[in-house]
């Protein structure tokens, strides 16, 4: 995971994202993927083995901690710091200037040609999140256009996105990478129609723009997704959905589905109760 982001939850912490908050526009430190000078290989291995027969002997502690998953979660930790593909991955020095430059010499532009070399060396879900906070400066870095709405995008976010998008997914498809490889595009929602009018209770400037979750956009490419394709239709103003209309949730069906998940299978919580795993339906239609 690049930037912010969520937690595994009751699934437990074996399956927690790894967290990257530095800016991948600048050299990365990874000291946490690295073994210390004074520390071999050899010698990682045999605390990994110390520890592994302590705990052996130690049941009642194995039972304290087995909600945690430690044992999963430490034989990744150790597979990461030998293998040195993790460190790999994140070097964006191996990539050439050319191709630095093609995704654009920013943090979301780096952010997406590091997401492409984390799925090139076997990673199977990346998230890369635009790297500004909540109620930050549009002028700058974010897109929350409470104010300022026309120039930001204009001049700043979409030309950041489109060239690290497009340079993501040709770059994609010229590896092979494209095929196997669902990529999804999405905000957590749109902008109001109107400029100026407050839809959730913050202050807009005349020429800003509040949330608006009734309609917006997101992006589908890859994993046998039909190319050049537009699914579903707004009205006029871009104020609801007036054809072929998709939840979020049938969003997240589409991406189980295509991991080869069943969405409508039911999983049991850490108090074992059963859960949905999402009320969705698959969009179907983007296979058309």
């Amino acid at each position: 995971m690049i930037g912010k982001g969520g937690a595994a939850g009751f699934l437990g912490k074996a399956y927690d994202p790894y967290r990257l908050y530095q800016d991948p526009n600048l050299p990365i430190e990874l000291s946490d993927l690295e073994l210390r000078e004074e520390t071999s290989p050899e010698r990682l291995a045999g605390r990994f083995e110390l520890r592994k027969g302590l705990n052996a002997s130690l049941p009642e502690l194995e039972k304290a901690v087995a909600d945690s998953a430690l044992d999963e979660y430490y034989e990744k930790a150790y597979d990461l710091v030998l293998s040195g593909s993790a460190r790999q991955a994140f070097d964006l020095s191996n990539e050439s200037d050319e191709m630095r430059e093609r995704y654009g010499k920013n943090t979301f532009g780096q952010g997406a040609l590091m997401a492409r070399r984390l799925i090139e060396a076997g990673t199977r879900f990346v998230q890369l999140n635009w790297p500004a906070v909540a109620n930050g400066n549009p002028e700058v870095d974010s897109w929350d256009t409470h104010a300022a709405n026309f120039g930001p995008l204009r001049n700043l976010h979409c030309p950041v996105l489109d060239r690290a998008l497009s340079a993501l997914l040709s770059d994609m498809d010229d590896r092979g990478l494209l095929d196997e490889t669902l990529v999804v595009a999405v905000g957590e929602f749109g902008r109001s129609p109107r400029l100026g009018v407050s839809t959730s209770g913050n202050s807009n400037s005349p020429d800003g723009r509040d949330h608006w979750p009734y309609c917006y956009t997101a992006m589908v490419a890859g994993a046998g997704v039909s190319r050049g394709q537009l699914y579903g239709e707004s009205d006029e103003t871009g104020s609801a959905p007036r054809e072929k209309p998709v939840h979020p949730n049938d969003l997240l069906a589409t991406v189980y589905y295509t991991l080869g998940i069943d969405p409508a299978m039911e999983i049991l919580n850490h108090l074992d109760q059963p859960r949905e795993l999402v009320k969705g339906e698959v969009i179907r239609g983007l296979w058309a």
